[in-house]
């Protein structure tokens, strides 16, 4: 007879914005200017039918990706995007029922695959100053944790975890066996990174993609990185072929190409400064400390007012975000170059002055 699980029929959704082309897109943490045009020339020469045709190896890129990590290709497992790791890890890792901790808001996929696969999500809050304390993080781990999630720095907040309170969660962690899964998809916004406690410690993984710094939301590419015992579990479920060729051959040239990953990370830093310097000017409260995006407090004008006039009257893509502790009702925009955010703070001064 037919069957539908249920906690997949029960689970909320909301898909992915379309009709986003001709707009200027600072809603989803994109690049707005992307990878280099002639850069993306050259890679694309060696496209050929036979290179269409075949099925995608992955031994190539891991082996790039490897050397540019300086860890072993058995430490990696190549996935299809950030979100697939996570989902494979909450799957092989947790049980019915079984109790996942995270910080919310954060990536609201970690509460969606919770949902689907029958797992309680079990949040904690930030306070009213938007800022989260590692003690209310560790009064949720209980000895019926199966795992905790923390990404760092996290979305939407850019708030980051200092060496210290992140060994005071994994003291406890390890205590009560719960598995530790740190999302740093913003990784080079933010260089510092837990990796070397996913390579040391059992049951402890970091996830990271190539949608965000290295400007490849198109592609789908991530990878999760573990002790090599650990890695081999996450890579029985991985589907055959799970990531495309053209993926990996952007990827690795990205790496390899000199100046290519310096020229996003000072791109991204020139824009910071020149939309920090403009809300300071004209007496913006803002938030976001790392990672590539920043929520901004309204002066005059309602948020969501301020998100459509952008997208109506400017061609600008931005969120509104409500409840955001002593902020309130708040915009988020992605930071790219000084050009994007030229146009972007325009806008935003001609509406709400």
């Amino acid at each position: 007879m037919y069957y539908l699980d249920p906690y997949v029929k029960d689970v909320e959704r909301i898909y992915n914005q379309n009709g986003r082309k001709g707009y200027l897109r600072l809603d989803l943490n994109e690049n707005p200017g992307g990878l280099p045009q002639q850069f993306l020339n050259d890679v694309m020469k060696c496209v050929t039918p036979e290179f269409v045709s075949q099925y995608p190896e992955t031994d190539k890129f891991t082996q790039i990706l490897a050397d540019h990590l300086h860890i072993n290709c058995d430490n990696i497992c190549l996935v299809n995007g950030s979100a697939e790791g996570i989902r494979y890890l909450i799957h092989a890792f947790t049980s019915l029922n079984g109790k996942i901790v995270g910080v919310v808001p954060s990536y609201f996929m970690y509460q969606v695959y919770s949902e689907m696969y029958g797992r309680e999500f079990v949040q904690v809050n930030y306070n009213d100053d938007l800022t989260i304390d590692v003690n209310n993080i560790i009064e949720k781990l209980t000895d019926d944790t199966q795992m905790l999630v923390l990404m760092n720095p996290n979305n939407p907040m850019g708030n980051a975890y200092t060496d210290a309170e992140f060994e005071q969660i994994l003291t406890v962690a390890k205590e009560k066996h719960i598995t530790v899964m740190i999302d740093e998809a913003y990784h080079y916004f933010y260089p510092k990174t837990f990796m070397k406690y996913a390579l040391n410690e059992n049951r402890v993984f970091v996830v990271r993609t190539f949608s965000k710094l290295f400007s490849m939301a198109g592609c789908r590419l991530g990878y999760i990185v573990g002790r090599p015992e650990d890695i081999r579990l996450v890579q029985k479920l991985t589907t055959p072929h799970n990531t495309n060729a053209f993926a990996m051959e952007i990827a690795g040239k990205v790496i390899t190409t000199p100046g290519i990953l310096e020229k996003l990370i000072s791109d991204f830093k020139d824009g910071r400064k020149y939309l920090l310097e403009k809300l300071n000017s004209r007496g913006y409260e803002y938030k976001g400390d790392e990672g590539n995006f920043l929520f901004i407090k309204v002066l005059k004008e309602d948020a969501d007012v301020i998100v459509e006039r952008m997208k109506n009257d400017y061609a600008i893509l931005i969120k509104s975000y409500n409840g955001i502790g002593n902020f309130g009702k708040c915009l988020r925009v992605s930071i790219g170059a000084a050009k994007y955010m030229e146009r972007f703070v325009n806008a935003l001064f001609e509406i709400d002055q």
